[in-house]
C-alpha cells in the first residue's frame, strides 16, 4: 500500500515540480540579463542572448500612431555601455507568467524603468527564449513603453 501511494504521489508531482524548474531557470535567465543591465555589464547580457537575438518596441508616435521599431543588438549593448556612471537605471519586474513547450519558452514580465530613482515610464517585456541543451537563450526581447499612466500591476491568475 506504501508502495501504491509513494507511486501516486510521485506521478501527482513530479511533472509539477519539473515545470517549476523550468520556469526558475527560464526567469534566472531573464534575472542575469537585468543584473547585466542594471551594471551596464555587456558581458553578462551577451551572455544570455543567442547569437541571432531580436529586439523590437511597441509604442505610439506623437500623434498616437501605433509603430514597431526594430533596435540593433549591437546598438543596445553600445549604447548601454556608454551610460555614464553616475546615471542610475533600475527596471523593475513586477512579475513573470512563463510558458514552455520543449525547447521553447515564453516570459511576459510587466515593468517599471526609473531614472535617479523616479519613475520614468513602464510597460510588459516579452521574452522568447530557446533551449539549447546547456542553458535557456534569449532570442527575442519585444517591448512595450507607456509614459503616461503607469502603475503598479498586479499579477493576474
Amino acid at each position: 500500500m506504501k508502495t501504491r501511494l509513494t507511486l501516486i504521489f510521485l506521478l501527482a508531482f513530479v511533472p509539477a515540480l519539473a515545470q517549476s524548474s523550468g520556469e526558475d531557470a527560464i526567469n534566472k535567465t531573464i534575472e542575469e540579463f537585468f543584473e547585466g543591465f542594471h551594471n551596464r555589464d555587456t558581458a553578462q547580457m551577451r551572455s544570455v542572448l543567442h547569437e541571432q537575438v531580436h529586439m523590437q518596441r511597441i509604442g505610439t508616435d506623437a500623434g498616437g500612431k501605433p509603430f514597431i521599431k526594430e533596435e540593433s543588438v549591437m546598438d543596445f549593448l553600445t549604447s548601454m555601455a556608454s551610460l555614464p556612471d553616475t546615471l542610475k537605471i533600475e527596471e523593475r519586474l513586477h512579475f513573470y507568467i512563463t510558458q514552455t513547450d520543449g525547447s521553447m519558452a515564453n516570459a511576459w514580465t510587466p515593468y517599471s524603468f526609473y531614472v535617479q530613482d523616479k519613475l520614468h515610464h513602464c510597460g510588459v517585456n516579452s521574452f522568447q527564449l530557446f533551449y539549447d541543451g546547456a542553458a535557456w537563450k534569449i532570442i527575442y526581447i519585444v517591448d512595450t513603453r507607456q509614459l503616461k499612466a503607469c502603475t503598479e500591476p498586479e499579477k493576474a491568475d
